[in-house]
């Protein structure tokens, strides 16, 4: 069974809802028989490219209110996450253009780290407050996780695997995807949002069900 996720590494609710999805695998029979696979997507895809900016300030421009209630807003999120094991700080996060994040993503991909890697960057971005448009932070988080320093430079330094970007989000658009986490179970079932671990365990019994029933 392969599980596809669209996911942002600037997404709070991405980061909770990849730990519901492990949440319900470690409670799935079947675990060994799923292979995950992490699709990229741009929560804002219009962020400009090279204008890291606070969270908090980026948020009030563009929902409005005040300084106090995006705070309110990051808060509740920050507890959610708490439930989860996560230790948000979002008072440091910083918005950034995720173009390249994803794009070492990819390449993590072709070392078979793809999963590796955007645990590594969620955490940089949510938990930590890194700075993920910047290329020699890409590359020290690449290489932690085992992606080579001077390959994570070499694609930063051009535009390799924008295609594999782009052909992610197109993929999203066709399955009409409009917002992240979204997981898609075997092409069939979609699962929007983090949803509780219960939902995604049901999910995967339901999809893995319907595999094993011979067609007709």
């Amino acid at each position: 069974m392969r599980v596809e996720v669209w996911s942002d590494v600037v997404c709070p609710w991405c980061y909770i809802g990849k730990r519901r999805l492990e949440t319900a695998l470690a409670q799935f029979e079947h675990a060994d028989e799923v292979e995950v696979v992490w699709r990229s997507f741009q929560l804002d895809p219009t962020y400009p490219k090279g204008d890291p900016q606070p969270v908090h300030e980026q948020l009030q421009k563009k929902f409005g209110g005040s300084l106090g209630q995006v705070r309110a807003m990051t808060d509740h999120v920050t507890a959610l996450a708490a439930e989860e094991g996560l230790t948000y700080d979002l008072g440091r996060s910083i918005m950034v253009n995720t173009v390249d994040a994803h794009r070492v993503t990819h390449l993590a991909k072709a070392h078979g780290l793809g999963g590796e890697m955007h645990e590594r960057l969620l955490r940089a971005q949510l938990v930590e407050g890194e700075t993920l448009d910047d290329a020699e932070t890409l590359v020290r988080l690449g290489a932690e996780v085992g992606v080579p320093a001077d390959e994570a430079r070499r694609v930063l330094a051009g535009d390799e695997y924008a295609g594999e970007f782009a052909e992610d989000v197109r993929e999203a658009r066709a399955l009409g995807v409009t917002g992240v986490p979204f997981f898609v179970l075997d092409r069939k079932y979609g699962i929007s949002g983090a949803q509780p671990a219960e939902a995604f365990l049901s999910a995967l019994r339901t999809a893995h069900g319907e595999a094993r029933t011979p067609a007709g």
